[in-house]
């Protein structure tokens, strides 16, 4: 199955899953007075998803990669947060290893994918001239759009 949307991916799919379970813990009375935390937290679990998001849009493996790992960091400051929130009481034990756990999945699921990329030999979407690639068909069609307007104007 090829993917086209950053959406289909599951690791970004797992990542909105948790970014909803930390939103709704930072909504709990003794976290929200606790701004900084609350929005370190928050900035940080958003990361993940959004370089997973933007890595695949960039269209080439390497920036993917390096994207990946940025969303693989962030899993760890996320976690280390959830330690914070612990030692503070704004959590239960039991709410703490839940969370502690889907980030650790997380953070694998992200190395796994990346050594898959990094395996596959592939080296993105940007680097495929193929005529199949829709996005490819439409940034020829943009780039010759310019061109032609830009002769025009010449």
């Amino acid at each position: 199955m090829t993917v086209k949307y950053f959406e289909e991916l599951e690791i970004w799919k797992e990542a909105r899953r948790i970014t909803g379970e930390i939103y709704r813990l930072t909504r709990n009375s003794k976290f929200t007075r606790d701004f900084s935390l609350s929005g370190q937290i928050q900035k940080a679990v958003v990361s993940i998803m959004s370089n997973i998001a933007e890595g695949f849009e960039r269209g080439g493996n390497q920036e993917f990669i390096q994207f990946l790992y940025i969303a693989k960091g962030s899993c760890g400051e996320v976690r280390s947060q959830i330690y914070v929130a612990l030692d503070q009481s704004y959590l239960e034990q039991e709410k703490a290893d839940e969370l502690v756990n889907s980030l650790k999945r997380l953070s694998t699921m992200i190395s796994n994918f990346i050594n898959y990329i990094k395996r596959s030999g592939m080296r993105g979407e940007k680097f495929n001239d193929s005529e199949q690639s829709p996005r490819s068909r439409v940034l020829r069609s943009e780039n010759t759009k310019a061109v032609s307007q830009r002769s025009s104007t010449d």
